[in-house]
């Protein structure tokens, strides 16, 4: 029997992008050759240390086995970030001592367990495909503000890096934004299997009836999510909800490491009109989706980000409200190509924000038609040919 190290740091229950990823992908990589074993390796629940939820260490479903290793509590920050895949990076190679795979799977929105792969792969001379979900090096060039940690730090990631791309045979960008940096890496096979719309997004999107012409008189604008130096809400949300008052009323739910200084700012400024919860199940989540008057997404104004598209776009785009999204690069030029109903603002520009939501209509809004692009982007249709595709590098024989 064929054998795939399947490596991914979030796995089901986790509540996080990658999570959602990489949970349906391995199912249907399972679904589509069930006489191929695949070993995931993985981490219990720890996206969020204000949220948990019970999994067990060790399961066994069909031709899959889930090895989920304990990590550090953490709170995002980097020093915690560091330890947490320290750890993981440690007990994977410990687990898989000994054991012969025909083809490495790494899914990395961060490069270390990417970097995890190529070890594992180039020590068992096999095939190394790469999903890659974010572009570590620029994102650290953006978030390492003191220059002497920078100057330390940068040139080491950039030759992990170049050794981990430089030996993957397939290398899959979440993102169309990302290609020219990974023009140089000519010895792998690119493709764009981007994140998609999961199944009871669809659902909604089918079963919800377009939104009546009122206009409360306070309106809720939602956001929920991550809260990291990659949202930058702290630069936004304070700044906007003074300037609107009391007829817009921000909600916010999620954790990360900057969430204390937004709470800090909303103290400082007296906000009566934010209110900050925890992270919620994704039952709940979708529950105060509906309940809500917009939706925002926000990245921060970081040149990393200009290449990226969020996973977050596929879930909003579902839901019959106005979408606020304030992205610059890759994501805004997706957004008025496939959403064009999009709020759009710049990152970072709380005045912009404000902006767009006084000159909003609400009551006259008219959801656009959603069918082609769930055509296009459903999350099964886009695992079947990824799926397709990582199996395509098993041995024939």
């Amino acid at each position: 029997m064929k054998r795939i190290l399947y490596l991914t740091f979030y796995f089901k229950p986790d509540l996080c992008a990658g999570s959602f990823r990489n949970t349906p992908l391995l199912e249907c990589l399972a679904r589509t050759n069930p006489d191929v074993r695949i070993d995931v390796m993985t981490t219990l629940p720890n996206r969020y240390g204000s949220f948990s939820q019970e999994a067990p260490e060790d399961e066994t479903l069909g031709n899959v086995f889930i090895h989920r290793i304990a990590i550090p509590k953490h709170k995002s920050g980097i020093k915690d970030q560091i330890l947490s895949f320290k750890t993981y990076y440690e007990q994977v190679r410990k687990q898989v001592k000994g054991i012969k795979y025909d083809l490495v799977f790494s899914s990395s929105s961060r490069l270390f367990t990417a970097y995890l792969g190529y070890r594992v792969a180039s020590s068992l001379k096999v095939p190394l495909y790469l999903d890659v979900r974010d572009i570590f090096v620029d994102t650290m060039a953006e978030v390492l503000h003191n220059p002497l940690v920078r100057k330390a730090t940068l040139p080491v990631l950039k030759v992990l890096e170049k050794q981990t791309f430089t030996y993957a045979s397939h290398i899959n960008l979440i993102s169309p934004g990302f290609a020219p940096y990974f023009a140089p890496y000519s010895q792998a096979t690119i493709s764009y299997y981007t994140n998609g719309i999961d199944p009871e997004f669809v659902r909604i999107y089918e079963q919800t009836a377009s939104p009546s012409r009122s206009d409360p008189a306070k309106k809720t604008i939602l956001y929920a999510g991550n809260m990291g130096q990659g949202q930058g809400l702290e630069k936004i949300i304070p700044q906007a909800a003074t300037s609107l008052g009391d007829e817009f009323h921000f909600k916010l739910i999620g954790d990360g490491g900057t969430r204390p200084l937004l709470e800090q700012k909303i103290r400082e400024l007296k906000l009566t009109n934010v209110t900050l919860h925890p992270p919620v199940s994704r039952v709940e989540l979708l529950a105060a989706y509906q309940e809500a008057d917009y939706l925002l997404m926000h990245l921060n104004d970081y040149n990393a980000f200009k290449k990226v598209l969020p996973s977050k776009v596929f879930e909003l785009a579902m839901f019959k409200k106005p979408v606020l999204a304030g992205v610059g690069g890759y994501s805004r030029k997706f957004l008025r190509e496939n959403l064009p109903d999009t709020l759009l603002f710049d990152p970072g520009d709380h005045q912009g924000l404000v902006n767009r939501l006084q000159e909003h209509d609400l009551g006259a809004f008219v959801p656009a038609d959603r069918s082609v692009f769930i055509e296009k982007f459903l999350r099964e249709k886009v695992n079947q040919r990824m799926a397709d595709s990582i199996l395509s590098y098993l041995p024939s024989s």
